[in-house]
């Protein structure tokens, strides 16, 4: 019996201790990114969804920072179809904390066939995606 009781005691204690014993809190400074509901940057990932907005979307995971877009065929270049796989890494608003793959087919007699793409392409995306993130930003903070 006195076992339970103080087993009781420690336990209804227990969330006192947690408290600080009622000591204010100090107050912190959250950078915007932090405020988000989401697992990634939220400026990056809306940025990214502007930028590949002419694309269909195959996949999105906000949690995990995934964009998959399905094949895109320019109108302009039907012979030609790209995917691009955007991978948000960070929860803060870097350079680093973005990646951006890219797949391109050309069809060739009625196949498509695996074909390189420009290492400029995918570096321009993500300049762009940057640039929306960072003027996002800008605007939140200036109201």
């Amino acid at each position: 019996m006195f076992r339970r009781s103080r087993i009781a005691v420690v336990l209804f204690a227990l969330p006192l201790v947690a408290c600080g014993g009622g000591s204010a809190r100090p107050k912190a400074d959250l950078a915007a990114s932090k405020i988000t509901t989401i697992g990634v940057n939220s400026y990056l990932w809306r940025a990214s969804l502007d930028t590949l907005s002419f694309m269909p979307l195959l996949q999105t995971d906000s949690n995990g920072g995934v964009i998959v877009t399905d094949w895109y065929t320019n109108p302009q270049t039907p012979t030609e179809r790209m995917k691009v796989t955007v991978s948000i890494l960070d929860q803060d608003l870097r350079a680093d904390a973005l990646r951006v793959a890219a797949l391109r087919e050309v069809n060739r007699n009625g196949q498509w066939v695996s074909s390189p793409v420009q290492a400029a392409t995918t570096q321009k995306l993500e300049d762009i995606i940057l640039t929306k993130a960072r003027d996002l930003r800008r605007a939140s903070i200036a109201g």
